[in-house]
């Protein structure tokens, strides 16, 4: 799935802004997940997977530097294979982001994670997109999604949410030096108005209903014999009395 504007956007303030915030809070939370198989779901200019310890790791879209060509409607993965989802704007800019995630729930084995990156809505970045003259210029060009209305899909699909950031509190301006006059705003944004950061990270962890985990055969025969202690000395206590008399 190509966005039509990404690449020349990232070069700008404005992205470089956007991406250096999204690359390191990525790198946090990809940090301590392990497993066999991690997947990036567009965006190939930018490597989110880099500080991830996953050893096979590979990024699938329609264009670019990408491992593998798919649609992100029906991916190319076996279900239940992959161990790591990253997802950096993709559903924002997707046709039916809905059935996105449904594939990535699919594909994702029982405890993996997923990492969504996404614009919010409800910020200075979403009032800008409200405004904006030209609606076919990224990032203006997206249908944002509000962190509320993801969660209430993830939840939908089986995820819990256990990670989530704000960030990029200034406003969107297109100089580099208006930016770094806005630098008070990442402070305070974080302590005063969390909700209301420019761009979001959501990580979520897939459930499945009915696992429990197989505890070792000694446990259960000791729990087993403490369980028939009673018993034996119930036993013992018959005989006895039978004995004496």
């Amino acid at each position: 799935m190509s966005i039509p504007g990404l690449q020349d956007w990232l070069s700008t303030p404005q992205g470089q802004y956007v991406l250096g915030w999204e690359q390191a809070k990525v790198e946090q939370a990809v940090g301590d997940i392990f497993g066999f198989h991690a997947v990036q779901l567009g965006l190939p200019e930018c490597d989110f997977l880099a500080a991830s310890r996953i050893p096979l790791r590979l990024c699938a879209g329609d264009a670019g530097p990408i491992a593998v060509a798919c649609d992100f409607r029906e991916l190319p993965f076996a279900t239940g294979s992959v161990d790591l989802v990253v997802l950096p704007h993709v559903l924002e800019f997707a046709e039916d982001p809905h059935q996105v995630l449904r594939e990535v729930e699919r594909i994702l084995i029982p405890e993996g994670q997923v990492v969504v990156i996404g614009f919010n809505p409800l910020s200075l970045w979403g009032l800008r997109r409200g405004l904006a003259r030209r609606r076919n210029c990224f990032p203006w060009n997206g249908r944002y999604l509000s962190v509320q209305r993801l969660k209430d899909w993830l939840q939908l699909l089986g995820f819990e949410v256990n990670r989530g950031s704000f960030g990029c509190y200034a406003p969107p301006l297109r100089q580099e030096r208006a930016f770094s006059r806005f630098r008070f705003m990442e402070l305070a944004g974080d302590r005063w108005w969390g909700f209301a950061g420019g761009v979001y990270m959501v990580r979520a962890v897939k459930r499945v209903a009915g696992m429990r985990l197989i505890q070792p055969a000694w446990h259960n025969s000791r729990r087993r014999a403490k369980s028939l202690a009673p018993i034996a000395q119930k036993n013992r206590r018959l005989l006895t009395h039978r004995n004496e008399h």
